[in-house]
């Protein structure tokens, strides 16, 4: 049999069935290069014109799609798929010695997929020597979250804080936390809104209402569970704000009590200063002067570590 496309083979392909595949999971970050291991358990060589080698993934309810392909008596892979043509590639090199693993570069999120590995040996009658699926788990991190602060109280005397954090992945968890001890605040207080961006990452705007409270400590927390990753900030020191019965008002310190602050640290520094001064003036009249020999003596001689 003759099998000079990969359309053709692909027709074969529905029609066997593995027994034995191999399951494995790999992570990478977007914009990063990753490798799917497919390689054949142990020690053996293989002629290039013997091997069928495929790539593939499979959209669930949809068709197979070939990433990168190699068959027999071609001198390079081939791609089906234009999404992965300049970012998947074989080593014919590594091949030969049973290494059929997939290089991926520039990871998007669109590569979180599951990538089907097979090989076939075409003087076995085509038998399948290898099945391997990889499962590609793709992450980004997100931008540190930005926290703004009301600058007065509403009519209802309701507080309402904002969070944005932006380009991450997967869809994050968002929490909102009492500062004061750290407890996660009622997920019915939140209104978030989590949306795709044009390079395929995750923007999140969340709204936090909270009723009026003398003093508001709150933080954002944005969760990427995928990277074990917790991004908390809380609002800015120009934007932190302090309840009165009158409303929200902008903390500042007290003028009058800062200008006595400064005059007490001057008055303190000039008793330092006249203390030194008279100490000197007693050491030099009461403490013999140093000899330079016996410094010089007296000085550690250098370690190994320090000549390294």
């Amino acid at each position: 049999m003759r099998l000079g496309s990969p359309g053709i083979l692909l027709l074969l392909l529905g029609a066997l069935q593995a027994t034995d595949i191999q399951e494995k999971e790999v992570r990478a970050l977007v914009g990063s290069d990753v490798e799917l291991s497919c390689v054949f358990p142990g020690s053996q060589t293989f002629d290039l014109n013997d091997l069928y080698v495929y790539w593939q993934i499979s959209v669930v309810g949809g068709p197979k799609t070939v990433v990168t392909y190699y068959l027999s008596g071609n001198s390079s892979a081939g791609h089906k798929d234009n999404r992965y043509r300049d970012r998947a590639r074989l080593s014919l090199e590594r091949m030969t010695r049973g290494d059929f693993s997939l290089r991926l570069y520039n990871i998007t999120p669109q590569d979180e997929q599951k990538f089907h590995c097979l090989v076939f040996r075409k003087s076995l009658e085509l038998k399948e020597i290898l099945d391997v699926v990889v499962t590609l788990h793709v992450a980004a991190n997100y931008s540190m979250p930005v926290v703004s602060a009301p600058s007065s109280a509403s009519e209802d005397k309701e507080l309402t804080f904002t969070c944005t954090s932006m380009n991450g992945y997967p869809r994050p968890n968002v929490f909102w936390i009492n500062r004061t001890d750290d407890s996660v605040l009622d997920g019915t207080l939140q209104n978030n809104t989590v949306s795709l961006n044009a390079r395929g990452l995750y923007d999140v705007f969340s709204v936090l209402t909270i009723p009026w409270t003398p003093s508001a400590s709150v933080g954002c927390c944005i969760e990427n569970v995928l990277l074990h990753q917790n991004l908390t900030a809380t609002p800015t020191q120009a934007e932190t704000f302090t309840g009165t019965e009158h409303g929200i008002t902008e903390s500042q310190a007290d003028p009058p009590k800062k200008q006595g602050a400064v005059l007490s640290a001057l008055l303190v520094l000039g008793v330092v200063v006249v203390v030194a001064v008279a100490t000197g003036w007693v050491c030099r009249s009461r403490c013999p002067p140093r000899d330079p020999r016996r410094s010089q003596a007296a000085r550690p001689e250098q370690t190994f570590f320090d000549r390294v």
